[in-house]
């Protein structure tokens, strides 16, 4: 309208009959880049599903806003105004003035780019190199560790600790929050005689709930300070071990943050052997400069009753193995009998011994077991327990577990600060390979999660590309074009890694999920230019003039929608509060993605056309005449 004059309406149709097609095939890219997340499987497919869905959902909407309101929007609200918006008044017309001039200077730039295209194509494959580099250089996650508010203690004493010591323990760890960290943490309730690691008296957990997050804006008052200088303090108690932990980011993936191996007898050695390997793994683990807090989940063997029947006895005494075992049962556990119905309810009836007579190691000796035998007056023999039986105290095992099919012991731990999962997890593989022979490893709750996901996401990047590719192939109807929008993802991705290298960001799921947009943004601006480019080619025009005029024609779009989206995700690159770690992992990912595929590409797209346009020898058309096959 004010460049050419034009009424409402008929500016309306012109602009539409230019950017109707860049319009649908930037929601195809958008799209297609994020329709292969819907199909991955498992938990993390759960995860890329509803990032999936939703900026689908929300692309699709906006393009038909796009093509359908906005349109009868312009040519309905819109007024006409001055034709020549360089000699209007004002703040305005002064930025037009402005915008001409800079345009100019970055049409005479990007000639001077296409111009000494071969100096150019040697700075993009630096680009290639260094964002190759870089991307193999980031530590890998599987979910930001978020602040929920909430703390996980556990804390276990040396085997045959009293209960006494145990709430004593106890006592001492409320003691610190308390005096310590009451402004930040207001509740814990703490419990004995049970812990992650199983249950028994030199055992505990407490469960601390923090302040609001409004009341904790500093850094020093972070779920993960909190839990450093509580771990850092508690530690030093000479009676426990006590552990400080954050729930997991996912509930119901594991029981804590931290990484879980299991370590797995897989040569069937005996079980003495296997936990001195366990052992050696975890004290050189406790060592590694990359790990912190590494130790056995389980609780450490316990001293333990034994009772051995003598066979001999038991069979010139007319018993079993199972007469002895039923009263055993019996007396010290319960045996559930039958019901009986008590004013109107039902009551399950349980046999047992009184409380007095299963209270000591030696009440067995007061027990007797009905014998099979008959005196001689037909009367059946109670046989003494102590007559076949003999007690000992002996170290054995809490609880024995098994990991899929084998024996089993789970040790956990935390990266060193500065160290990510996914370099602690690799380092205990490289442990348990060097110290502990014999032995297999496998990866449960968060960590199996984490171990999958690395194996997926070069498949999911190369899924997208392809899928982007083909939509742009089929919208194009060419092989060739494509190419010059695909050679500027790389523009983005470089922006993106750089921006989560320099604020130490891991490569996890979330930061995948912002790399993908990128890709699809990055293309949007390729699509921009290019699709303008090919439609001046096609009526005509060389490819270094059409690649001129659509870069001309298309900066000022392309910087609008940038600047616009840069500053719709600024937020969340500097979000705070509950689920911050996601938003800025998203957040920053994106941001330096589209600040360098907006900066590069508005240069690098005219010559990625020109570039691919004379690599297959596509020429313009002829305006007058139709070509005639050549006669041989």
């Amino acid at each position: 309208m004010a460049e050419e004059g034009l009424d409402p309406k008929a500016a309306t149709v012109k602009s539409m009959s230019e950017i109707g097609s860049a319009l649908v095939g930037i929601a195809a890219v958008l799209s297609a880049v994020m329709v292969p997340m819907a199909f991955f499987g498992g938990s993390v497919g759960v995860i890329y599903r509803q990032f999936s869905i939703t900026i689908v959902s929300a692309m699709a909407l906006s393009v038909l806003v796009a093509l359908v309101l906005s349109p009868a929007l312009c040519a309905t609200i819109l007024k006409p105004g001055a034709h020549d918006p360089l000699h209007r008044r004002g703040l305005f017309g002064a930025f037009n003035r402005w915008f001409d001039r800079s345009t100019n200077r970055y049409v005479h730039l990007t000639r001077g780019v296409i111009g000494h295209r071969g100096l150019h194509l040697v700075v993009y494959a630096v680009i290639l190199v260094v964002m190759g580099a870089l991307f193999i250089r980031l530590p890998t996650g599987f979910l930001p560790t978020e602040d929920q508010g909430q703390l996980m203690i556990q804390f276990t004493l040396p085997a045959g600790a009293t209960k006494e010591r145990t709430e004593k323990v106890r006592g001492e760890i409320d003691a610190y929050f308390q005096k310590n960290e009451s402004k930040d943490v207001p509740t814990m309730f703490a419990v004995t005689g049970t812990g992650f690691g199983g249950s028994g008296q030199n055992s505990g957990q407490a469960f601390a709930s923090l302040s609001s997050f409004d009341d904790r804006k500093e850094a020093s008052q972070a779920v993960s300070a909190i839990a450093a200088r509580a771990n850092a303090t508690l530690s030093k108690l000479r009676d426990a071990e006590v552990f400080i932990m954050t729930p997991p980011s996912i509930h119901g993936l594991g029981q804590s943050n931290v990484f879980t191996f299991e370590l797995l007898n897989s040569s069937g050695m005996p079980r003495d052997q296997f936990v001195a390997l366990r052992d050696k793994l975890i004290d050189a683990a406790s060592t590694d400069p990359k790990l912190a807090r590494v130790r056995a989940s389980t609780l450490p063997d316990t001293p333990q009753l034994r009772v051995t029947y003598d066979d001999a006895k038991l069979s010139v005494l007319g018993l079993t193995d199972a007469d002895a075992a039923s009263v055993l049962s019996s007396a010290w556990g319960g045996t559930y009998v039958n019901d009986f119905v008590d004013r109107g309810r039902i009551k399950k009836v349980y046999m047992q011994a009184d409380a007095t007579d299963r209270a000591l190691p030696q009440d067995p000796n007061k027990w007797f077991v009905r014998s099979s035998a008959t005196s001689a007056d037909g009367v059946t023999k109670m046989v003494p327990f102590s007559s076949f039986a003999s007690m000992s105290w002996e170290m054995g095992p809490n609880s024995v577990s098994r990991f899929n099919g084998r024996s089993s012991y789970e040790i956990n731990g935390e990266p060193a600060s500065g160290f990510s999962s996914g370099e602690a997890m690799a380092e205990m593989v490289a442990l348990q390979e060097e110290v502990a022979p014999g032995t297999s490893y496998a990866w449960s709750g968060l960590s199996y999660q984490e171990n999958e996901t690395n194996g997926q996401t070069g498949y999911l990047y190369g899924l997208s590309v392809i899928v982007v590719f083909l939509c742009l192939a089929a919208l194009y109807e060419s092989w060739s074009v494509p190419f010059a929008v695909m050679l500027v993802i790389p523009l983005g991705v470089i922006g993106a890694v750089l921006a989560v290298t320099l604020r130490g960001l891991e490569n996890n799921i979330l930061l995948q999920v912002g790399l993908l947009t990128t890709i699809g943004l990055a293309s949007k601006n390729a699509i921009l230019i290019v699709e303008f480019a090919e439609a001046s080619r096609r009526q005509g025009k060389d490819l270094l003039e059409s690649a001129l005029e659509a870069a001309r024609v298309r900066l000022r779009p392309i910087l609008m929608t940038s600047i616009a989206f840069i500053a719709g995700v600024l937020p969340l690159a500097v979000a705070t509060g509950a689920g911050a770690q996601g938003r800025i992992a998203i957040g920053t990912a994106v941001l330096g993605g589209m600040f360098t595929g907006t900066a590069l590409a508005i240069f690098y797209v005219p010559m990625f056309f020109v570039v691919v346009g004379k690599l297959f020898h596509r020429k313009a058309p002829a305006t007058t005449a139709q070509p005639q096959p050549a006669l041989n």
